[in-house]
């Protein structure tokens, strides 16, 4: 395939602005009480990987993203391990359920609510109340999910890489979407195809601070600063829940708006 048709092929999905909030979460995870909610939140998920797919993450995709991703945040390599037998029944552990909910925050924006739970009525409780004081509403299953097509997101250190070289991997390993951001580059690829774009970035040594799969709406809803500063405080409510694992969403936020937050 020649240079331009790598050009044309890699830019046929655009993304919200939500997506970059999974990035910024992570840099908000400085200061150590946020530190510490993360890494549960992500040995949770190396546990539920490991209890549903098995202990060895060669074979067991979830897993190794799961590990991957902790790796990253600086979770103690003893600690991964830990989780990994918690979930393949090595090592006591709580035995979670996955649950998804659905809803609306404020402005109407979408949500997709991704909850790793060991008490269900709990959660429920917890998420309605979050919604109610911001302003949102728990809706029924399928209201917005219908908005929403899954696809692997990765973030590249832009710094890391030469951009032409890393557009270029991108485009030949089958990513969808390339975007140059202040100090970090966003690829978007086919749910399908994230193992094999990740591996490609991996082998250029690139520097990867996030690579997860996510949920990517169809069409966006826009929002100004007053707007904004509602929606950001429901996500940062939701984040705070132990129990919220992903939270997935439709609006779109200038990125000052996003940083400063």
């Amino acid at each position: 395939m020649i240079l331009i048709d790598l050009l044309n092929e890699i830019e046929r999905c655009s993304v919200s602005g939500h997506s970059k909030w999974a990035s910024i979460k992570h840099k908000k995870a400085a200061n150590d009480a946020k530190r510490g909610k993360l890494f549960t939140k992500l040995l949770k998920e190396v546990t539920v990987a490991a209890r549903n797919g098995g202990g060895d993450p060669e074979m067991n995709p979830r897993l190794r993203t799961a590990i991957q991703a902790a790796k990253a945040a600086n979770v103690p390599n003893d600690t991964i391990d830990r989780a990994v037998l918690k979930g393949t029944g090595d090592l006591e552990g709580i035995n979670y359920e996955e649950v998804v909910y659905e809803g609306y925050g404020p402005s109407g924006v979408a949500l997709i609510i991704e909850v790793l739970t060991d008490n269900r009525n709990r959660s429920v409780s917890d998420l309605r109340n979050i919604l109610d004081r911001n302003g949102g509403a728990m809706g029924e299953r399928g209201c917005v999910s219908w908005m929403f097509e899954k696809r692997g997101l990765i973030f590249v250190e832009r710094n890391s890489i030469d951009e032409d070289e890393l557009f270029l991997i991108a485009a030949e390993s089958g990513a969808e979407d390339l975007e140059i951001q202040e100090n970090q580059i966003q690829i978007v690829c086919p749910f399908e195809g994230f193992e094999s774009v990740r591996a490609a970035i991996q082998e250029s040594q690139a520097d990867i601070s996030l690579a997860e799969i996510t949920m990517v709406p169809q069409t966006t809803i826009t929002l100004d600063e007053k707007q904004a500063e509602g929606m950001i405080r429901l996500m940062d409510s939701l984040d705070d829940n132990d129990d919220v694992q992903k939270v997935y969403a439709n609006f779109d936020i200038p990125d000052d708006i996003l940083e400063a937050a």
